[in-house]
């Protein structure tokens, strides 16, 4: 659901780190897949007619600049948007940058009037800026190899142009000249130096693309329910062609729509709580700290609602499942799954017997009820989690009402409404909620 885009100089490494980044995080994150693709578009007509204006040379840069725009934009609604929405990861090499430095900066049409001509393209969630000497870069740009991959005579192929395109990225990035919005919006990463070694390149590519992903910045160009929506209609789906745990030959779980078990929302979350509280009271120091107190963290949540839709999962696949909202690092989420197996009755795992290694984990029945409201409830939990904070001697079912009549959530609870019509009241014969105060009496009421 973000989009990262490389950018710098001709013969800089873009390719290169293009190729790294998209290696981390297909390796290393919950993304649906990791998508590369690189503007101008070259199999792409709008692309194309960009191109042969730069190789030709007879227009002014403003236009030249027009015929980038027209291609960002088809590119970015009509290929980009719609797999930012289904939880996909876009790596492009060369963006809205691009055209800011090579038309705006070296052409002299200005970075104002570029974004403008450019202010309906999606905004890069992260820019990568690769930075390399010109005389570097010129070696690389001559090379046979080089040109027959990219067709590098299309561009500027001469090193004091590509000294000033290096000093246009470093006004540009380094904040001398200030970012025309809406482009200012995204992060920034760089000048990440590629003058040494592969090696010295891609660890310093993969330690800060991991910082980025690690610190959840919020998506700038699509709403993160949208995406989750998405993803939680594919689990469903893939849940009801299951017919048996794979495996070991069983009828799956929890296949009912009944989820709540005849429990209340608010009474499944209490007692799960409780009885967490009251197993990590008994560890030690060291597994309380691998483990959060509350079941409604990000983590816990995560682990314990994705685990409800799915019907048994190793690790891989479990993270699979979590996708880029409900993310968890793969060492914590094998933590939590521990911990969930060994200290209580809440996972089973089992080894598969058609010869797979990696166990596999299971929900018990028992604990789908707080799985599923873990995931109605996910855009409140965090509301939830402070009301339990603040009233510790309250009766958690009156939480929902109070935060509804706080009037300070309105979109949460939009969103937690959706959630429910999507994944059912978890009642049979009862009907999803409509309002607010519909929510609140699925809250508080068992069946």
């Amino acid at each position: 659901m973000y989009l990262i885009t490389i950018e710098g100089g001709d013969g800089s490494g873009k390719g290169l780190a293009t190729k790294i980044v998209s290696e981390v995080l297909h390796k290393e994150f919950s993304f649906t897949s990791v998508e590369v693709t690189g503007e101008p578009r070259r199999e792409h007509p709008l692309g194309r007619l960009a191109i042969d204006a730069v190789r030709e040379r007879k227009m002014p840069p403003e236009e030249e600049a027009g015929l980038f725009a027209a291609d960002r934009v088809d590119h970015s609604h009509g290929w980009i948007l719609p797999r930012l929405e289904e939880g996909k990861v876009v790596v492009s090499e060369r963006n809205i940058h691009s055209s800011l430095v090579y038309q705006g900066i070296v052409g002299g049409a200005g970075v104002e009037r570029i974004a403008n001509m450019n202010s309906a393209a999606l905004v890069p969630d992260l820019c990568i800026w690769v930075d390399c000497d010109p005389e570097v870069a010129m070696k690389r740009i001559q090379s046979g190899t080089l040109r027959a991959l990219s067709d590098k005579e299309e561009y500027f192929e001469t090193t004091d142009l590509q000294r000033s395109i290096r000093q246009g990225y470093a006004s540009l990035l380094s904040g001398e000249i200030e970012m025309p919005t809406p482009f200012d919006m995204g992060a920034l990463i760089g000048p990440i130096l590629n003058e040494g070694t592969e090696s010295e390149f891609r660890a310093e590519l993969t330690r800060r693309i991991r910082r980025f992903i690690h610190n959840r910045h919020p998506p700038l160009n699509v709403d993160v329910e949208t995406v989750e929506r998405h993803l939680i209609r594919r689990l469903l789906r893939t849940r009801k062609g299951q017919t048996t745990l794979s495996g070991i030959g069983v009828e799956p779980s929890g296949s009912s729509q009944d989820w709540l078990g005849g429990i209340a929302p608010w009474r499944a979350v209490r007692d799960s709580q409780k009885e967490h509280s009251s197993v990590l009271a008994s560890l030690g120091d060291n597994t309380r700290a691998d483990i959060p107190k509350n079941i409604l963290s990000h983590s816990m949540a995560s682990v314990c609602g994705t685990l409800s839709l799915v019907p048994s999962a190793d690790i891989s696949e479990l993270r699979s499942a979590l996708g880029p909202v409900r993310t968890v690092s793969e060492r914590h989420t094998q933590r939590i799954v521990k911990y969930l197996h060994e200290h209580t009755d809440w996972v089973h795992k089992h080894k598969s017997l058609l010869g797979r290694e990696a166990p596999r984990s299971i929900l018990r029945q028992r604990y789908r009820a707080v799985g599923m409201t873990l995931l109605a409830i996910w855009p409140l939990k965090e509301a939830i989690r402070k009301w339990m904070e603040d009233n510790p001697t309250t009766h958690l079912r009156y939480s929902m009402g109070q935060i509804v009549r706080s009037g300070q959530y309105p979109s949460a609870i939009n969103d937690t409404l959706a959630r429910i019509s999507l994944l059912g009241p978890g009642t049979d014969g009862r009907s999803a909620p409509a309002g607010p105060s519909g929510l609140v009496t699925w809250w508080q009421h068992s069946a």
